[in-house]
């Protein structure tokens, strides 16, 4: 059998999956994740597999069963209900400055909608959105799944950039504030299967992570620091046939290129006793040596 291509600069599930790409598969992590609780936030580094993360939700609530054929998940009693997913990235909004980013979030909502076929009016941010979760639960039924990957970058692209950057990651922050107020209110939390953020940071002040909000924060939870990034086991087990190619092209034995991997890439932590995971993604001009 030929060897699945590896997944460079690949972050969407469905295409790694249908376009023979490797995955290394976490959806053992995803079924604990989504069996024991609905909300739910976790900060990695940029370029840690958050994105492919939040895909990779998206197909599975959306019971894309076909992809995840082999899969762990393939073989546990999840039960592949279809539910509609509003996905929100922020890698894709206009957050210039805060008048800008509530009209592209708006934008981005209509987005949403449109292949639903459901109508979306209100001229305020926070009102379109309680219509958007509304308007779907009331056409199919069923509970609404929420993703947002990158939620920060309005506040965080701004930050070092003097004062006046500061005031404008103040303002976007403010308009994020009530963005996110709108999963408490109890007619829209009422309607929601589950909802999942991502960011390379949590600020206290942004309102999905009040006192009063039931958000998990599993960024330093050592059930799931290996959720992202490849364990040592994974790395052998799944890239072993890459490595060894790698290795006699650098007229090195398997394990010194392997000691060599781990020197560059591995070394990151997610809790006090969790194992070491090695980033997914680095800098091209890294070079095994």
């Amino acid at each position: 059998m030929a060897k699945k291509k590896l997944p460079v600069s690949i972050q969407t599930f469905a295409t790694m999956i249908e376009k023979n790409h490797l995955y290394v598969d976490k959806t053992a992590y995803i079924y604990k994740m989504l069996d024991e609780g609905m909300y739910y936030f976790l900060s990695r580094p940029r370029r840690f597999g958050k994105t492919l993360l939040v895909s990779t939700l998206k197909a599975l609530l959306e019971g894309r069963k076909e992809l995840f054929n082999g899969l762990w998940i393939d073989n546990s009693d999840w039960d592949w209900k279809p539910h509609p997913v509003v996905t929100i990235d922020f890698n894709g909004i206009d957050a210039t400055n805060a008048a800008t980013l509530e009209k592209s979030l708006m934008r981005a909502l209509d987005n949403i909608a449109k292949p639903y076929g459901i109508g979306n009016q209100p001229e305020i941010l926070t009102n379109k959105f309680v219509e958007l979760i509304a308007g779907l639960h009331n056409k199919y039924q069923e509970k609404i799944v929420v993703l947002v990957d990158e939620y920060d970058k309005p506040i965080v692209t701004h930050l070092g950039k003097g004062e006046a950057g500061l005031q404008i990651a103040r303002a976007n922050r403010e308009v994020l504030k009530k963005f996110f107020g709108v999963l408490k209110e109890a007619e829209v939390s009422a309607n929601l299967r589950f909802v999942f953020i991502t960011g390379i940071s949590k600020f206290s002040k942004v309102s999905i992570f009040s006192d009063s909000n039931n958000l998990e924060d599993l960024s330093m939870q050592s059930a799931y620091a290996e959720l992202l990034g490849y364990t040592e086991d994974e790395l052998t087990h799944y890239f072993k046939d890459y490595i060894a190619p790698l290795a006699a092209a650098k007229g090195q034995s398997y394990e010194e290129c392997l000691a060599n991997l781990r020197t560059w890439y591995n070394g990151y932590r997610f809790s006090e006793n969790a194992a070491k995971v090695y980033n997914p993604y680095t800098d091209w001009r890294h070079e095994v040596v």
